[in-house]
């Protein structure tokens, strides 16, 4: 365990920011999945609607660092390519 006054600190940020990054991360796999539901339904509508939501959190989460901008650019891209092709 720490010992040293900035060493205890440094813990308890990070505990905090490990709570922070769980809460968003379980987020992220909830909106994902539900597009990935809608999509093996293949309801487009539903579809659509998961994915805008999808896509806020994910842009929510590399704003704030939780993953990285490029992960949630990838991800996002790879619904909307899943959405499309149940769209035509």
């Amino acid at each position: 365990m720490a010992n040293h006054k900035s060493a205890l600190k440094r813990h308890r940020q990070s505990l905090k920011r490990r709570a922070r990054n769980r809460v968003s991360k379980t987020r992220i796999k909830n909106t994902v999945k539900a597009v990935r539901v809608a999509v093996e339904e293949k309801d487009t509508n539903k579809a659509m609607e998961a994915l805008k939501e999808a896509s806020s959190v994910l842009d929510r989460a590399a704003r704030k660092n939780v993953i990285h901008a490029r992960q949630a650019q990838r991800r996002i891209a790879r619904l909307q390519a899943a959405v499309n092709k149940i769209a035509e």
